[in-house]
């Protein structure tokens, strides 16, 4: 299923391995703190593990989103070259 991870951490050296964790599972990045790709559940799980051991106690957050096929259609984009379908 495809997946959105958006993060929101302060520390640069835990947000970059976040960064590296969700590219290692083959996710894209979309914006600074945000990844979009195929993750199965048990990859998800995986990220999940991942995501706690890079955390432990310190302050941020990781969250993931899987999305249906049926609504990813619907995302859309507004950049500076205008408006176009996110795929």
């Amino acid at each position: 299923m495809v997946t959105v991870v958006v993060y929101d951490i302060p520390n640069d050296r835990l947000r970059l391995k976040i960064a590296n964790a969700c590219k290692d599972l083959g996710l894209v990045r979309v914006q600074y703190s945000t990844f979009v790709g195929y993750l199965p559940y048990s990859r998800r799980s995986e990220l999940e593990l991942r995501a706690r051991r890079i955390l432990g106690a310190n302050p941020g957050n990781v969250r993931w989103f899987p999305v249906c096929e049926r609504d990813l259609c619907l995302a859309r984009e507004v950049s500076a070259g205008g408006y176009r379908p996110w795929r």
